[in-house]
């Protein structure tokens, strides 16, 4: 067959060379000669319009944490180390001045000054955490970007932490270790004054959510648990002396009943006792019911307590197994020491 001019002419003007292609087939040629053409093979996998559904899926890489209802033992009266992780018993020395005089008389001998001392004694509890992951959860919850081991850390001292609270405001039980909230020498609770609304004459400040009490009634409240506190210690503390009222936080809603003046009861307080501090604390809605207690910060530069422990955080050996670790993690508490039980009076029921 002679090869068509167009293949020479495409090779010398462009050089493209289509080596063995001699003619062109025409359509009416194909159709002469009945050429066959391929049909569509069938589908061998399966009919298919989508993609899989994880590839649409976003993962925020932001954690998002479960809270948990706040520690607040140690805001209230500070914190401080006591011993360390080996000490069993604290002992607190408490001195007391004695004395007499005695008319003057050049030759007289009469009078005396002492001292009395006691010594009051705490009990400390030491309290363990562990935290154990395996190589392939480390690996697996890496693919999520969670850093496994470190969150361990974080959730071991949160679960030491919530106890050492606990442990602040309750103590240990079988020990002597208390807390503020039940430590033996604090004066007995205070009944809430009358008031005007409400089922109960001695009824509390708020009631289902809404502030039931008059703001001339919560403050009277508050001015007898001061009028208690001034007489039992003797008078060394003032309406200008430092000073906390702890409540929970279901009751600091009544601080913010108003009077005929549109003067709430937080500022009305605050214009009395104008060292006063509010702090709140959930352990304060207890079963009894509402408590309220009213504190000196220091009298005469002593403090009237103090949040105590042994150790803070003590992070023992990390313990490799064949494909896994272990650790565990250890704290130490003395609870609350209350150091001048005057200097507290507190009212239950509001």
């Amino acid at each position: 067959m002679r090869r068509h001019a167009d293949f020479a002419a495409l090779e010398r003007s462009h050089g493209i060379v289509l080596p063995g292609a001699a003619d062109y087939i025409t359509p009416q040629v194909a159709m002469d000669c009945n050429i066959a053409f391929d049909a569509q093979p069938a589908l061998v996998t399966v009919g298919n319009s989508g993609i899989p559904a994880y590839l649409t899926n976003y993962v925020d890489p932001a954690l998002v944490r479960v809270l948990v209802t706040p520690m607040k033992a140690a805001e209230m009266i500070g914190e401080a180390q006591k011993g360390d992780w080996i000490t069993d018993t604290a002992t607190f020395q408490v001195l007391e001045s004695t004395g007499e005089t005695s008319a003057y008389g050049d030759y007289s001998e009469n009078g005396s000054a002492g001292v009395n001392f006691n010594f009051v004694q705490r009990q400390s509890f030491h309290y363990q955490t562990m935290t154990q992951w395996g190589e392939r959860e480390l690996e697996r919850a890496g693919l999520a970007r969670i850093g496994y081991a470190a969150e361990l850390n974080v959730s071991a001292a949160l679960v030491l932490n919530k106890f050492q609270n606990k442990t602040y405001f309750y103590g240990v039980d079988g020990l002597l270790n208390y807390g503020l909230l039940n430590d033996p020498s604090l004066s007995a609770a205070l009944q809430p004054g009358p008031k005007a609304y409400g089922s109960a004459a001695h009824g509390p400040w708020v009631t289902a959510g809404v502030v039931t009490a008059t703001p001339n009634e919560i403050v009277t409240d508050v001015t007898s648990m001061f009028y208690a506190l001034v007489s039992q210690s003797g008078q060394n503390v003032e309406m200008g002396t430092p000073f906390t009222l702890a409540m929970s936080g279901l009751s600091e809603v009544a601080m913010t009943a108003t009077n005929s003046f549109n003067v709430n009861v937080a500022d009305i307080l605050r214009k009395i006792f104008p060292n006063i501090t509010i702090k709140t604390a959930p352990e304060y809605s207890t079963s009894a019911g509402e408590l309220v207690q009213l504190f000196v910060n220091s009298i005469d530069g002593q403090d009237f307590g103090t949040c105590a422990f042994t150790e803070k955080m003590r992070a023992h050996t990390v313990v490799p197994a064949v494909s896994s670790w272990k650790q565990k993690k250890s704290q130490g508490t003395w609870g609350a020491i209350i150091k001048m039980p005057l200097a507290m009076t507190q009212m239950l029921g509001v």
